[in-house]
């Protein structure tokens, strides 16, 4: 005689997340309510208030088996066998799918301040994130492998040269730019989704999770948001600076195997001009995940930063604050700042990489651990 199924208490399939006021629970559950019958979700169980706040009830897709782990832990174990590479291939194909079918679907121009505007809008407004951060305060800048230190404003004065092209930096100068371009009355492409598509928000098989930014959010945005993402916060500076989110967030959290690094850097205090050497290292998964993203979003033909430019400078600018970072993590972020100010920098450009090679078998079986 068989025994019976195990009967799994409701509590434990589901997810509950906290939400500051009604008004933000009932935004989230509009949010979810566009997007449930375009693309795979979990189900909304419920909406309770409580004394502290309001509560989310959500299926718990890993608890009922329906995914298995996030798209930052399908990126590192890819990084660590090839074998895991069509899974990736997968994985970022259907999220690139639903993306541009949620632009398509729309179809239409809109001012940005229809959008969502918590990423962008709210950062980069007077008093907001990047004032905070970057204009308040000169921020030192020490300059690795010399005894010098420039803060931001100096900074501006010097030019530039990275990789063999002369840029220029001044972060002052690009806020305002930014808050001309991303003017509230301005129109951009826009679409229904998610509203912020990073390697914790996307389970495997493909089911988005996180609605706070769901709604109706720009094509560029979104674009800008996966992409810096992949490029820089997973596999880079999430994991250093922010090493209790990246292990509370993803189901396996394996460290990085590489990151960038800036290879040979000469000051020239006569003739203000730095001279910077650097490689852009990420995990050969990373390296995959990031070329199947932009092919996934762009046409080859477009190879432009016309549009997506705007929206990065304030991913690359608003996430980590830069009083966090080492001189040598900052000066390669600004660097990177810097190249979308430049007219002739394309999109491959921008997201090239050096893949690292992987690791041996013994090391992979070392590093990765299953699930909870």
């Amino acid at each position: 005689m068989s025994a019976s199924p195990r009967r799994v208490p409701a509590a434990a399939v589901t997810f509950h997340k906290s939400a500051a006021t009604r008004e933000r629970a009932e935004a989230e559950v509009w949010g979810w309510t566009q997007l449930v019958s375009r693309i795979a979700v979990p189900g909304l169980r419920g909406q309770t208030s409580l004394p502290n706040g309001q509560f989310l009830a959500y299926e718990d897709v890993f608890a009922t088996g329906r995914c298995e782990l996030l798209m930052g832990d399908v990126i590192a174990l890819a990084d660590r066998d090839s074998a895991v590479l069509p899974r990736l291939d997968r994985l970022v194909t259907g999220v690139c799918a639903d993306l541009r079918m949620a632009a398509e679907e729309f179809g239409r121009r809109v001012p940005l301040a229809e959008c969502v505007p918590d990423l962008y809008l709210d950062r980069i407004r007077p008093g907001g994130r990047l004032d905070r951060w970057y204009l308040r305060h000169d921020l030192p800048v020490p300059l690795p492998y010399t005894d010098t230190t420039l803060t931001l404003r100096e900074l501006a004065d010097f030019t530039l040269t990275a990789n063999g092209r002369q840029l220029t930096l001044n972060v002052a100068d690009i806020i305002d730019s930014l808050r001309r371009s991303l003017a509230p009355d301005r129109h951009w492409s826009a679409g229904l989704t998610q509203g912020d598509p990073t390697e914790p928000n996307i389970a495997d098989p493909l089911c988005w999770l996180d609605f706070e930014f769901a709604g109706l959010n720009t094509a560029a945005g979104e674009a800008a948001n996966l992409l810096w993402y992949l490029m820089a916060l997973g596999g880079w500076l999430v994991p250093c600076y922010q090493p209790d989110v990246y292990a509370r967030t993803l189901r396996l959290a394996l460290p990085p195997l590489t990151r960038p690094r800036i290879e040979h850097l000469e000051l020239h205090q006569g003739s203000r001009h730095i001279d910077v050497q650097y490689s852009w290292n990420t995990g050969s998964g990373r390296h995959t995940a990031i070329n199947r993203a932009l092919n996934g979003l762009y046409d080859k033909a477009d190879s432009s930063l016309e549009e997506i430019h705007v929206f990065l400078a304030p991913r690359i600018l608003g996430v980590i604050p830069p009083s966090l970072l080492t001189g040598h993590d900052f000066l390669l972020v600004l660097i990177k700042l810097a190249e979308i100010q430049d007219p002739l920098t394309t999109i491959d450009s921008f997201f090239a990489t050096t893949p690292f090679p992987r690791p041996r078998s013994d090391e992979r079986s070392s590093n990765v651990r299953a699930p909870a």
